[in-house]
């Protein structure tokens, strides 16, 4: 592989790519770059017109992305991670004829004519068409820029050293006809991709040829990149020895030495030592007490990432809930930005702790922070301010009392063989009083509010016209069912407890007649009569034992013809990870809590065939849920 060379010098490193692009991942893992990916909030709206060159707009667009990411993580951890990789890729209209006239112009005039020049991600179709019919039967450039930050940390303080460069390729267009674009940005690739095309993609076939990096067209300029790496941690020669062969190309094995951390932890590319004998031979230089103390060795264990991670994951989960229960979301929705004073004197809270408590939540990215003060986010006024109507509220304070206390508790509960979390359908309701169950109510209600369009629309349900909500709870997802489908009458059979409380959950717009309680013990009373069984797992934690006996339960309820159909949180961190590259993690060092893992399609499959439903299908739904859907045969 490419990178192989290096790859043994930077697996002790923590590296970390500021883009989401999954082509950059795609180009970078393919080589052999272990990474993680945090995506890059810099807003990309430098001045074009301030750039002498296209290729200089995209080298500092690159440079800022990855400085956001590197003070970003170390304001979140307190430490920076060791580098930091940035990209930007942008397309020129002005071919090589026209950027050679432009040369002969002033350099004042020289920036107006550039910056309009430079094409980016198109914003609707018609930006799209334009930069197509731009670029038909005429050749352009492709410009990528890059940024590599190494970071350390020094007394508290994030230091950074960075590197840049940029790649050019030439790319022609064929002719295109009218037809063929709008073919093309119909297909919807256009919208993502700097420029409007993929070249690696239905792009292609637009392009007549290409002069240079292909990959740099496709976002990444991995040639250039790997030279720019050997040029980094290339070490001085030892007295005496030849000098190095000059290559044309990415540099053999040899060329690449031994990459040292500086004190202050991060990588520091001018501290590297060694060189290279003739015939390839790797002198021996004495160890130091400095290079026994800072230096890493290829033997040497990798750095436990993940552990740490894990270990101080808490602190973020505590913060974002300790927020949500001062009401800072609420304070902040309608009226931000405002300073931290003025925060704290709505919350009733010192100025210095609401300050130092805002700013993490910056960190997190769950407020935005500027010279007026602090405002939410995005995010957080949908889901965090209790008003929202698809806010999760409910859920933090239910994570904030009963959960965080369980888990304070875990080592007796192990010991004693109890359930890890409270929950009433696994303990029973003698052991909840009104508010510790209405607490739990409303969690799942901002979980269901939520998730219930995704569950009822995973499949087509108007075969149905009867269905039986199992552990309902407060009806959210029956009253977005018969909203879906007007024949369709839902059941919602719960606890006593949860149905008595049900009502203070709906509202005069949420009144159905097609919409029943109906109270009663999953365990142990009869089920109500029903086409359709629904059974969603989204706050709990089912051991396989008790969830085998409850879908027995349903199944003999059902009759031929009759479907069952199970949802499940389930985030997609699997096909994450193995994009980012975090799928090297060690097993078991997940990011979804410490219950079990979600089941998946195929084990539910095969649980419902073995159950009797012979037509079972799985989909997922909204990037959060595995929702199954078994059907018994007709008579």
């Amino acid at each position: 592989m490419l990178l192989r060379p290096v790859i043994g010098k930077l697996q002790h490193k923590r590296v970390v790519l500021a883009s989401s692009s999954p082509r950059r991942r795609e180009i970078l893992s393919n080589a052999g770059l272990r990474f993680e990916v945090v995506p890059s909030r810099f807003k990309e709206k430098l001045h074009k017109g301030s750039f002498a060159a296209p290729h200089a707009y995209a080298v500092e667009t690159a440079k800022q992305k990855a400085l956001e990411v590197a003070d970003r993580m170390h304001q979140k951890d307190l430490r920076a991670p060791d580098v930091v990789i940035g990209a930007d890729t942008i397309v020129s209209a002005a071919g090589a004829e026209q950027l050679a006239e432009q040369k002969q112009l002033s350099v004042a005039f020289l920036s107006q004519a550039v910056g309009g020049l430079i094409l980016e991600k198109p914003v609707d179709k018609q930006d799209a068409y334009r930069m197509l019919l731009r670029l038909s039967g005429k050749e352009h450039s492709v410009f990528t820029g890059v940024a590599i930050v190494h970071c350390c940390t020094r007394d508290g303080q994030l230091d950074t050293e960075v590197s840049e460069f940029y790649e050019e390729t030439t790319v022609k267009f064929s002719e295109l006809s009218e037809e063929l674009l709008w073919e093309y940005i119909d297909s919807g690739e256009p919208m993502d991709k700097a420029g409007g095309y993929g070249i690696q993609a239905l792009g292609g076939m637009l392009v007549e040829y290409v002069r240079g990096d292909f990959l740099n067209v496709v976002g990444f300029p991995l040639n250039r990149f790997c030279k720019e790496l050997a040029r980094l941690y290339h070490a001085p020669r030892a007295p005496g020895t030849p000098r190095p062969v000059q290559h044309d190309s990415i540099p053999a094995v040899d060329t690449f030495e031994d990459l040292s951390d500086s004190k202050g932890g991060g990588s520091d590319p001018a501290r590297a030592s060694g060189g290279v004998q003739a015939g390839g031979a790797r002198p021996q230089a004495p160890r130091t007490q400095e290079a026994d103390l800072n230096g890493v060795t290829d033997s040497q264990p990798g750095l436990p990432a993940g552990l740490l991670e894990l270990m101080d994951g808490f602190k973020a989960s505590k913060v974002l809930l300790t927020a949500c229960k001062l009401q800072v979301f609420d304070v902040l929705k309608d009226r931000g930005p405002l300073s931290a004073t003025d925060v704290a004197r709505e919350i009733d809270a010192s100025v210095g702790g609401t300050a130092r408590l805002l700013d993490v939540c910056a960190a997190l990215g769950l407020l935005d922070k500027s010279d007026r003060g602090y405002s939410n986010t995005e995010t957080a006024s949908l889901h965090l301010a209790s008003d929202g109507e698809q806010s999760l509220h409910g859920l933090a304070a239910y994570h904030d009392g009963p959960i965080w206390g369980a888990f304070t508790h875990l080592g007796r509960a192990v010991r004693e063989g109890a359930a890890w979390t409270p929950e009433p359908l696994l303990q029973g309701p003698h052991k909840w009083s009104t508010e510790a169950t209405l607490q739990f109510m409303r969690a799942s209600h901002g979980l269901s509010k939520l998730t219930a369009q995704h569950v009822a629309t995973a499949f087509d349900l108007s075969p149905f016209t009867s269905a039986c909500h199992l552990g309902g709870c407060t009806g959210a997802l029956a009253h977005k069912l018969v909203q879906e489908y007007p024949r369709l009458q839902v059941t919602v059979f719960d606890l006593p407890e949860v149905i008595k409380l049900a009502g203070d959950f709906q509202t005069d717009a949420q009144l159905s007649e097609r919409v029943h309680f109906v109270p009663g013990d999953l365990s142990s009373d009869s089920l109500p009569p029903a086409d359709l069984y629904i059974f969603c797992s989204l706050l709990h934690d089912w051991p396989d034992d008790r969830l085998h006996g409850l879908l027995s339960r349903i199944s003999g309820s059902c009759k031929p013809g009759a479907g069952l159909l199970l949802a499940e949180l389930a985030p997609a961190e699997e096909e994450e990870e193995e994009a980012s590259g975090a799928a090297r993690r060690p097993p078991g060092l997940r990011t979804r809590g410490v219950g079990r893992r979600p089941r998946s399609p195929g084990q539910y499959r095969r649980l419902l065939q073995r159950l009797g439903f012979q037509d079972v299908r799985a989909a997922r739904a909204g990037g959060l849920l595995h929702v199954v859907l078994g059907t018994r045969a007709p008579p």
